[in-house]
């Protein structure tokens, strides 16, 4: 029996099969990534007019304590979770000449996590790169970082980050 008239069905069938069709990343705003009902600045409220409060006043210090637990607490938006994702934002390397990375933290203003405090846990992404070749131009350099969110945290002695992203692409 001759079957020499299946091989084109077989090869389009083997072609369809191998072809992966990747979802495309979800260009990401750093507000998406706030649940809509955390409200940390309800903290401050019960305190009324911070304005009015001296820095040496134990209310303040007091605020600072409750909003930085807050912070390190932040929820996150759980949809994310294993969502390809586009997202820009501020390098700040953890260690290193800041050249070449494999991981870095991902912020969303200049200079986070260098002044007290760092941003809320779910404003700070973790940023794997598994090639370890995310070529940075500087510390604190501007970035898109595209790849696959992860709603898990992760903390360093910079910053807790709500979130992880493991890197396809690293461009300025």
């Amino acid at each position: 029996m001759k079957f020499w008239f299946a091989i084109p069905l077989l090869f389009s069938v083997v072609v369809s099969l191998s072809t992966v069709h990747a979802e495309p990343a979800q260009e990401l705003e750093w507000d998406a990534m706030i649940p809509e009902d955390y409200r940390p600045d309800k903290i401050m409220e019960q305190f009324g007019d911070i304005n009015e409060l001296d820095d040496n006043d134990p209310r303040a210090q007091t605020i600072l304590t409750e909003l930085e637990a807050a912070w390190n607490a932040a929820p996150v938006v759980e949809s994310l979770d294993g969502k390809r994702v586009k997202l820009p934002g501020f390098v700040v390397p953890p260690e290193g000449d800041g050249k070449k990375l494999s991981e870095f933290l991902l912020v969303p203003y200049y200079g986070a996590c260098i002044h007290v405090p760092p941003p809320s846990a779910n404003q700070t992404v973790y940023v794997k790169v598994p090639k370890g070749d995310a070529k940075i131009r500087y510390a604190f350099d501007t970035v898109w970082v595209s790849g696959i969110m992860s709603a898990k945290s992760f903390s360093s002695d910079l910053a807790t980050a709500g979130y992880q992203i493991q890197a396809e692409e690293v461009t300025p």
